[in-house]
């Protein structure tokens, strides 16, 4: 199995960028499609991005195409997402995920296996 954490977040103002890091540890982090959710007070947590194994192929949510890019370094076991032009609606706490199976139902959260606690990310002036 493995473990992941989640660094990174912060409060940053409107059009702000940040990148967010997940570095996993315990087994062989390659292995696993990886993914970034978020939760909003009062939501239910959603699908953000989405990289395969091998990083060749990435998916993104609707609300973020064009702002955020998810990135993997499989020799460094770690996952970025870099964040650009963030808005107070971005607001939330993200998790990272991992899954073993590599299945193309990469955007329910009943896919992934493990989870780190989350960073929180908030968007404010």
């Amino acid at each position: 199995q493995v473990q992941v954490e989640e660094s990174g977040g912060g409060l940053v103002q409107p059009g702000d960028s940040l990148r967010l890091s997940c570095v996993a540890s315990g087994s062989t982090f390659s292995r696993y499609s990886t993914g970034w959710f978020r939760q909003a007070p009062g939501k239910e947590r959603e699908f953000v991005a989405h990289i395969s194994w091998s990083g060749a192929s990435t998916d993104y949510a609707d609300s973020v195409k064009g702002r955020f890019t998810i990135s993997r370094d499989n020799a460094e076991n770690v996952l970025h997402l870099r964040m650009k032009s963030l808005k107070p609606e971005d607001t939330a706490v993200y998790y990272c995920a991992a899954e073993p199976w590599g299945g193309s139902e990469f955007t329910r959260t009943s896919q992934y296996v493990y989870w780190g606690q989350g960073t929180q990310v908030t968007v404010s002036s």
